[in-house]
C-alpha cells in the first residue's frame, strides 16, 4: 500500500509512561511489575472505558491510547492523575508510580490494531517533557479544548522536539487546577494549615503587612512540638483566590485551616480571625482585635495561644521570639525575606532591604538571619564576590542566633554557612538544635538534604528533602534542585532528570546538574545542549571554581559531580 492509499484519520492522542522506571524496576521489579498491572486494571483500564478511549498498545514502562475527541483524552489524562495520586497516598515516596502524560490532536496513520505517524510522536515527544504527575498538551489540543474544560492551562514555549523539524506549541496543564490538586495523606500529630489573611486596606501597600502576619503566625504555631504545620510557600499558593477549606485541606494533608483579614491604619491594626475544622466543617474559634499597632506582637502571641488552646489544650509553654522594636524596620524585613532566591538582581535589592532594617532595628535577630543567607547564597551560587559577603555572612548568622538562641530558623541558617566554612560539628550542633527547637522547618530540612549529600549519605539527603516536600507540598523550586542534587550523588541519574525538569528549578543553576545527569547517562548532546544554556546566565562558572568551593567530606561524590560537568562540557 502506498503512502497515499494508506488508511488515515484525525485523532486525539494520549502517551503516558512511567517516571523513574529503570530505578523501580531495578530496586524491585517483581514488586513494581505487580503494582503496575493492579494500576492498569484498577485505574486505566476502567478510565479508558469511561471516556471510550482506546488502548492501542503497551510498552513496558509506557502506553499509546487514542480517543475520539481531545475533551475526553483531556478529561480522561486529568482523572488518571487524580486516580494515580489517591491510590499511591499509601506507598513510600521511592516506590510510588508516577505518570508523565503527553496529548496531541493530529493525523495518524492507521495499520491494523496499530497507529503511527506524526500525531502519535507529538504526543511522545510532549510526554518526554511533562513534568512527573503532570499533563502537557500540543497546540492544537488546546485550541479545541477552547470553553470545554473547566482546566487551566500555562504556556510552555514553542518546543523544538526530537525528530520533527517544525516548532510546536505546548501547553502544561496547571498543577493546581482542580483536575490535578494531589491530596496528601494526614500525618499523625495535629495538622494545621494557616492561609493567606486578607487585607481589607485600601491601600495596597498594606499587602506586604498581612503578608508577614500570616508568616509570622506559621512561624509561631511551627514551634509547637504537637503541631505539623505546613510551611509558607504552600499555603500562599492560594493567595487571592476564593477556596474550598475541604478540598485545601485534602490538598496540604490536614484536618485545621486559619483563616483571616487585617486592616491597619491610622496608627491601629484590625485583625479578624476564624480556626476551621476543615474535616467537619465547623467553625471551632472566631475572634476580633482591635489594638493599637505596637500591641500587633502581643496580638500574635495571643491569637496562637487561643489556636493551640482549641486544638490541642494548654502545651509547654515555647520560648519568646526576638520581636523587632520598629515597625518600619518590620515591613523591611518582611519585603526583604520575600525576595530572596529569586536572581541575584533580586537578591541584591533583598540585601538593600535588610540592611536598613539592621540600621533601624540593630537587635533584630530575624533580619541578621536573612541578610546571612542572603549573602551566603550569592556568593556560593550566583557568583558574587566570595569576600567579603562570605565573612559577613558568618557573622552576621551568628549573631543572629545571638540575638535569639530560641529562633529555628536562625540556628540551620547558621548550620548552613558554617558548613561552608568546613567547621561541621558545629554546624551540625546548628542543624540539629534547629530542629529540637521546630521540627517543622521546612526549609531547614530540605538544606539538611544537601549537608547529607556532602557527608556521603545523599540517599538519607533524599529522604529528608522529601520530609520538606511533605511539610512544603507546592515548594519553591529550589527544593526540586536539593532534591535533584542527592538523586544525583546517589547516582540516581534517571531520577535526577525527572526532578531537575521541574518547570520550577528548570531554568536555574541547577541546570549543570541536569546536565551533568543527562551526560551520565549517555545522552551527551542533551547534556551540552544544556550546559550551554547554564553558560548563558552563568558566565563565570568552572568546575575548579564550584569543587573547591563545595564542602564535601565525601571526595567521591565531589569526583562524581567533576566527571558529569566534565562529560557535560563545561569549562575547566
Amino acid at each position: 500500500m502506498t503512502p497515499s492509499q494508506a488508511e488515515r484519520r484525525l485523532a486525539a492522542i494520549m502517551a503516558a509512561d512511567v517516571v523513574g522506571y529503570s530505578h523501580l524496576v531495578e530496586t524491585d521489579e517483581a514488586g513494581t511489575l505487580a503494582a503496575l498491572r493492579s494500576l492498569r486494571q484498577g485505574v486505566l483500564d476502567p478510565l479508558f472505558a469511561e471516556h471510550r478511549g482506546r488502548l492501542v498498545k503497551l510498552m513496558g514502562d509506557g502506553l499509546i491510547a487514542e480517543f475520539g475527541s481531545v475533551v475526553s483524552a483531556v478529561t480522561c489524562a486529568a482523572a488518571i492523575q487524580r486516580r494515580m495520586a489517591e491510590s499511591q497516598e499509601q506507598v513510600a515516596p521511592e516506590r510510588r508510580i508516577i505518570l508523565r502524560i503527553g496529548i496531541n490532536l493530529g493525523d495518524v496513520v492507521v495499520e491494523g490494531h496499530d497507529l503511527l505517524g506524526d500525531g502519535v510522536n507529538v504526543a511522545a515527544r510532549l510526554e518526554q517533557l511533562c513534568p512527573p504527575g503532570g499533563v502537557m498538551i500540543s497546540g492544537t489540543t488546546h485550541d479545541h479544548l477552547q470553553g470545554k474544560l473547566n482546566c487551566a492551562f500555562e504556556f510552555a514555549g514553542e518546543q523544538r522536539l526530537k525528530n520533527i523539524t517544525r516548532l510546536v506549541r505546548a501547553y502544561r496543564m496547571v498543577p493546581d487546577a482542580p483536575a490535578l490538586r494531589t491530596p496528601q495523606p494526614q500525618p499523625a500529630r495535629t495538622s494545621i494549615a494557616v492561609l493567606p489573611f486578607t487585607n481589607m486596606s485600601q491601600d495596597p501597600e498594606q499587602e506586604t503587612f498581612a503578608d508577614g502576619l500570616t508568616e509570622d503566625l506559621i512561624t509561631d504555631l511551627s514551634r509547637r512540638a504537637g503541631l505539623f504545620v505546613i510551611a509558607r510557600h504552600s499555603t500562599f499558593a492560594y493567595k487571592g483566590r476564593s477556596v474550598d477549606v475541604r478540598q485545601v485541606a485534602r490538598e496540604l494533608g490536614v484536618r485545621y485551616l486559619v483563616e483571616g483579614s487585617t486592616r491597619r491604619a491610622a496608627g491601629r491594626v484590625r485583625i479578624n480571625v476564624q480556626l476551621i475544622d476543615a474535616a467537619e466543617g465547623d467553625h471551632l474559634w472566631a475572634e476580633r482585635f482591635d489594638r493599637h499597632l505596637e500591641d500587633m506582637f502581643a496580638v500574635q502571641d495571643e491569637v496562637t495561644g487561643r489556636i493551640v488552646e482549641a486544638l490541642v489544650g494548654r502545651l509547654t509553654p515555647v520560648p519568646t521570639r526576638n520581636r523587632p522594636t520598629s515597625m518600619e524596620a518590620y515591613d523591611l524585613c518582611v519585603r526583604g525575606r520575600a525576595l530572596i532566591g529569586k536572581t541575584p538582581e533580586v537578591a541584591r535589592e533583598a540585601s538593600l532591604l535588610l540592611q536598613r532594617a539592621i540600621a533601624l532595628d540593630p537587635n533584630y535577630a530575624e533580619a541578621h538571619r536573612w541578610l546571612a543567607f542572603n549573602l551566603w547564597t550569592g556568593w556560593a551560587h550566583w557568583g558574587e564576590p566570595m569576600e567579603p559577603n562570605r565573612s559577613r555572612s558568618v557573622a552576621l548568622a551568628e549573631r543572629a542566633v545571638a540575638l535569639d538562641p530560641n529562633d529555628a530558623g536562625c540556628r540551620w541558617v547558621l548550620g548552613q554557612v558554617l558548613a561552608f566554612e568546613r567547621r561541621w560539628p558545629e554546624s551540625d550542633a546548628a542543624f540539629e538544635a534547629a530542629f529540637k527547637l521546630d521540627a517543622n522547618q521546612a526549609d531547614g530540612w530540605a538544606m539538611q538534604g544537601e549537608m547529607a549529600t556532602f557527608h556521603g549519605r545523599p540517599e538519607d539527603g533524599i529522604l529528608k528533602v522529601q520530609r520538606a516536600l511533605r511539610l512544603n507540598p507546592h515548594p519553591p523550586g529550589w527544593y526540586h534542585w536539593e532534591l535533584g542534587y542527592a538523586q544525583y550523588a546517589a547516582r540516581w541519574h534517571e531520577a535526577a532528570v525527572e526532578t531537575l525538569r521541574q518547570p520550577s528549578t528548570y531554568r536555574t543553576g541547577s541546570r549543570r546538574i541536569l546536565a551533568a545527569s543527562l551526560a551520565q547517562l549517555g545522552r551527551t548532546e542533551e547534556a551540552r545542549q544544556e550546559a550551554e544554556l547554564f553558560m548563558v546566565s552563568n558566565p563565570h562558572f568552572t568546575i575548579g571554581y564550584w569543587a573547591a568551593t563545595q564542602p564535601f567530606r565525601d571526595e567521591a561524590i565531589r569526583e562524581h559531580f567533576v566527571d558529569g560537568y566534565r562529560k557535560a562540557g563545561l569549562p575547566e
